[in-house]
């Protein structure tokens, strides 16, 4: 293709409002990118090859992306594109080749951002268009707001899991020149956005990297067999450790005289493992001390669902409430891997919505639509608070995407045969089972099946599955709507794309500082009591910091590092800022802020003994990024948990703030607001390979943990030589009915982060 002139925004494109906000529809191919366009959107978002948080989509290259841009443009369209995540040390340089590629080669109207440093490099690389800041950014509260216009974002994308009053409260107090956007309908995740390591913790394969496999969509189970899977598991492992002591013994003997040092130097060896007899105990419902545990044997029925499998948010005739909220312009859809029917369907749905919001017709008219969009059973979730059922999960029920087609029956010669409960049309795409199946599998329509006719499916024989499995429509290719793709494609055939050119310069990188040792922390959600409080030398006392433990005796306020939560919602901001300020008052300077954006709730300038330090969940993992952080005042970070150990390795050499990392202890997989349905909390459930899992409710949320904590005590030696200062250890008590499985994490130390 010719170098072709870039067509910009027409001066024609219609600025949103609050009266009249955006359809921001998804684009995960070309075909979904033009039925956009054909149903009305004022804007398409879209990812890359690379720097998306939706990797399995199929997403775009420059070249095509310049010749869908031009025509968005010539239709009076946005094109917004998502370089949305997490950035590790040895990207930065990348990621600002392609800034500046998509800045000189393309000119979308905005780049949608989850890592800070992009807010750096794509100033750098001249890009003019819009920042927008992501839900992975976890800008979850007013106050959020006010610290992202000062790093220069042009707008905030909310969080999925605020209610109306709190999305119009964001609204009251977003400051001028920042606009909102939120999420209207598509997909929910369980865990909130950006505080999700789930996918991670259990693979390497990141939700802040756009690799995550979905463990909140499988089957857990728990009490009765599950129950005592766990006490069999701690057994085998308990042996192996008992025949792994005998043989050093046997070893010792050799070596040392007297039989009985060896026995005694075995049981110091035992580090809090189980022994035989408290396995024993465990399986008949006991916890270690011997006291009767929460753990039930196989007498409690065993119980199972997807417990954190959600269905798809749709707020559909309620969407007219978010008309006129201050500074709320975009109204965004879900839905990046989706086809073009999804896409046409839904545009189209809530273009009607947004264009008549007091028509009875046209908001019947679009309930029809959407519900013929294949997407997942409906959920408002949290958007009407005073509602009963805000947790958007049914344990038991479908929460798997399309239209239920039918259910297959084995026939007498093996033959797997569906009856489909309706028409099904040539390119239609179908789904058998369930994502965590062994028999899943997607396959295409390739003739016309009338209702109630059979349809053969040739899977493999690996795949053979049940009679009775459920057969889903997740796509549909309808001749309606091809002809309107088909001319669509015409226009777009129209533009000639614009070569990639080579990207000479590089950007400007911030300058390393050296370590800086410091006393290692030791979390506690409980307020430490006795020789707990004094530590030592080399500990500091920390807190998460929360009304109750706001209200510790000011003679030891000095002494503790506070730790502030990973999120804060609305309506929790005046009362933490109001802690921090008794707090500040009373002499403490030692604080933990897990969201770069809690920065704000404390002085705007800072006296020389204030130690403000980003925590862990900031998820730093560059040095722009931590650049950034130490513009606005932090004095340390610690970096991003998920890391491997060549990255983790590297950063030190250069970070412009002092590193510390997490080094053990139970790290949570997720964090919710939304509630459990089915599950116990601060009991142990299981995954469909037997992995442990508990959750416990602290405040507002749900933290779920895995049965075996992080543990990269082995390698502390290897990271202060790269130049960590300082280490935390998160003092979570498990619950007393989980056995010590013995299994410890490394997360990525060693393996790859995706």
């Amino acid at each position: 293709m010719s170098d072709s002139p870039i067509i910009p925004a027409s001066d024609a494109v219609t600025v949103p409002t609050p009266a009249r906000p955006e359809i921001l529809a998804p684009a995960g191919d070309t075909p979904s990118f033009l039925a956009a366009l054909a149903a009305g959107a004022d804007a398409i978002y879209l990812g890359l090859k690379h720097f998306s948080a939706r990797m399995q989509a199929e997403n775009f290259g420059l070249t095509e992306l310049s010749r869908l841009t031009d025509l968005a443009h010539a239709e009076n369209a946005r094109v917004y594109v998502a370089m949305n995540t997490l950035i590790k040390p040895d990207e930065p340089a990348a990621a600002y080749r392609l800034t500046k590629r998509l800045a000189t080669q393309v000119r979308p109207d905005g780049l949608i951002v989850q890592d800070l440093a992009i807010l750096d490099l794509a100033r750098q690389a001249g890009f003019e268009g819009g920042i927008f800041l992501s839900t992975l950014a976890n800008l979850t509260h007013p106050d959020a707001l006010v610290e992202a216009k000062k790093l220069g974002a042009s707008r905030v994308i909310l969080p999925r899991e605020l209610s109306i009053d709190e999305i119009r409260l964001m609204g009251e107090a977003c400051p001028e020149g920042l606009d909102l956007e939120c999420f209207v309908h598509g997909a929910l995740c369980y865990c909130v956005s950006g505080r999700c390591y789930w996918s991670s913790y259990m693979g390497g394969k990141s939700g802040l990297r756009g690799r995550c496999v979905q463990p909140c969509r499988r089957v857990y189970r728990q009490g009765g067999p599950a129950a005592m899977a766990l006490v069999r598991n701690a057994e085998r492992e308990e042996m192996d450790r008992a025949r792994q002591e005998q043989s050093r013994m046997d070893i010792a003997r050799k070596d040392r005289r007297g039989s009985r040092d060896a026995r005694d130097r075995h049981d110091d060896r035992r580090d809090g493992r189980y022994s035989r007899n408290e396995v024993a105990a465990l399986a008949h419902g006991r916890g270690r001390s011997g006291k009767q545990g929460n753990m039930r044997g196989p007498g409690r029925k065993e119980h199972s669902g997807r417990w954190f499998s959600c269905l798809d948010l749709s707020l559909d005739v309620l969407a007219k409430t978010l008309l006129d909220i201050p500074h709320l312009v975009s109204w965004k859809i879900e839905g990046r891997k989706k086809g073009p029917h999804y896409v046409y369907h839904v545009v189209t749905a809530y273009r009607m919505l947004r264009d008549n919001p007091g028509d009875p017709k046209a908001r019947k008219t679009a309930e029809e639509i959407l519900q013929m969009a294949l997407g997942r059973p409906a959920t408002r979730a949290r958007f009407l608070p005073q509602k009963d059922n805000t947790v958007p999960t049914t344990p038991d029920g479908q929460t798997s995407s399309g239209l239920l087609a039918g259910k297959l029956r084995i026939e007498q010669d093996g033959s797997v045969v569906l009856k489909p409960h309706l028409e099904l049309l040539p390119q239609d795409y179908l789904r058998v089972g369930v994502e965590d199946e062994r028999w899943h599998a997607t396959l295409p329509v390739t003739r016309r099946i009338p209702k109630g006719g059979s349809l053969i499916m040739r899977l493999p024989k690996h795949k053979t599955p049940k009679a009775g499995t459920s057969v889903f429509l997740i796509d549909r290719r309808e001749p309606e709507l091809m002809r309107i793709l088909k001319s669509w494609q015409a226009r777009l055939d129209q533009f000639p794309g614009r070569q990639s050119k080579a990207v000479e310069s590089s950007p400007r990188m911030p300058v390393p500082v050296k370590p800086r040792p410091r006393p290692d922390m030791y979390v506690r959600s409980s307020i430490p009591q006795g020789k707990e409080m004094r530590g030592g030398k080399n500990q500091l006392q920390a807190l998460w910091l929360s009304p109750r433990s706001a209200d510790i005796s000011r003679t030891v306020v000095q002494r503790i590092c506070w730790w502030l939560p990973p999120v804060v919602w609305p309506g929790e901001e005046e009362a933490l800022r109001r802690s921090i300020a008794r707090l500040w008052r009373d002499g403490a300077r030692h604080f933990v802020c897990n969201e770069p954006w809690q920065r704000g709730l404390f002085p705007d300038s800072l006296d020389e003994n204030a130690d403000l330090l980003a925590g862990p969940f900031c998820n730093a993992a560059n040095a722009p990024a931590l650049g950034i952080l130490a513009g606005m005042g932090f004095t340390g970070a610690f970096v991003s948990p998920e890391l491997p150990r060549e990255e983790m390795l590297a950063l030190p050499r250069q970070s412009p703030l002092p590193l510390g990392a997490v080094l053990s202890g139970f790290w949570p997989v997720g964090l919710s607001r939304f509630g459990l349905l089915g599950v116990k909390t601060n009991e142990p459930f299981l995954s469909p390979k037997g992995e442990p899992f508990w959750a416990r409710q602290y405040g507002g949320n749900i933290w779920i943990y895995p049965g075996w904590p992080l543990d990269l005590t082995a390698k502390r030696q290897e990271m202060a030589a790269a130049g960590y200062g300082f280490f935390a250890h998160m003092q979570e008590n498990p619950p007393a009915s989980l056995p010590d499985m013995r299994r410890e994490s490394l997360f990525n130390w060693d393996g790859s982060l995706l």
